[in-house]
C-alpha cells in the first residue's frame, strides 16, 4: 500500500504553492483541452457510458474546456489579475475589510467542489489596492485544485507582495463537498481556516478582525 493510500481521506497538503509542472506551462490552452477530452472519453468509456448518445457525446469537450478556460484556470500564470495600486493620498492607517467574497474552488483530493465565502482585510501604507482586485485575487487562488489551507495561506501572501505590506488576514469558511457528498456524507460541517500576518498577529487587531467579519458558519449551498 502506497502512503498516499494510507493517508485515506485525510485532509492534508504538501506544499504552501500549488504543485505544478513546469512542462504543463509549455502547451497551448488548446492542446490541453484536446488532451484533456481524449483522456475523460476514456474514463467514461471505463464507465461503462455510451458516448453516442447526442446528450454525452459533447461531455468530453465540455468538461475539457471548462478545466482550462474555467475552473482551474489559475494553474496559468498569464491568467492572474492585473492589479491596480493608487497611493494612498488620505493617509487611511485603519484597516480595509472585505467581507463575504465567494468562494468556488475544487478539492484536489476528489476532484469535487469547495464552496464558501472569504474574508480579507490589510492596513494599508503607502498604496491601497482596488477592492475589486481583492476579489479577483481571491477568484485566481481558487481556480486551482486546492486545499483550504493552502488557498488561505496564498491569497494572503499575494496580498503582501502586491501592497508590499505585512498587515495582512484571510479567513475562510466553506464547505467541502468531498465530505458532504460521499464519504463520511456530512452535509452539516463546516472548514474554517485563518491566516494573520503583521499587526494582526496583535490579539486586539484580530479581534476587531473578526467582530467586523462576523463569523457564522451555519450557512447553507
Amino acid at each position: 500500500m502506497s502512503k498516499f493510500e494510507e493517508l485515506g481521506d485525510d485532509h492534508w497538503m504538501s506544499s504552501q504553492e500549488t504543485p505544478v509542472k513546469k512542462e504543463a506551462l509549455a502547451l497551448s490552452d488548446q492542446e490541453k483541452v484536446s488532451k484533456i477530452s481524449f483522456h475523460f472519453k476514456k474514463i467514461m468509456e471505463l464507465l461503462g457510458l455510451d458516448l453516442n448518445d447526442m446528450s454525452l457525446s459533447g461531455t468530453p469537450n465540455r468538461v475539457a474546456k471548462m478545466y482550462v478556460n474555467e475552473v482551474f484556470s489559475g494553474l496559468n500564470p498569464k491568467n492572474a489579475p492585473k492589479i491596480s495600486l493608487f497611493p494612498n493620498n488620505y493617509r487611511y492607517t485603519g484597516m480595509l475589510v472585505e467581507k463575504d467574497i465567494e468562494v468556488y474552488s475544487t478539492c484536489e483530493h476528489h476532484f469535487v467542489p469547495i464552496i464558501g465565502k472569504a474574508h480579507v482585510a490589510y492596513i494599508a501604507k503607502d498604496n491601497v489596492i482596488g477592492l475589486s482586485k481583492i476579489n479577483r485575487i481571491v477568484q485566481h487562488y481558487c481556480k486551482r485544485p486546492q486545499v483550504q489551507e493552502r488557498l488561505t495561506i496564498e491569497i494572503t501572501n499575494e496580498l503582501k507582495k502586491v501592497l508590499d505590506i505585512e498587515d495582512v488576514a484571510c479567513v475562510i469558511e466553506a464547505k467541502h463537498l468531498c465530505v458532504n457528498m460521499r464519504g463520511v456524507r456530512d452535509t452539516k460541517s463546516v472548514t474554517i481556516t485563518a491566516k494573520y500576518s503583521g499587526a494582526f498577529n496583535n490579539e486586539s487587531q484580530k479581534k476587531e478582525f473578526l467582530s467586523h467579519i462576523n463569523l457564522d458558519s451555519n450557512f447553507d449551498l
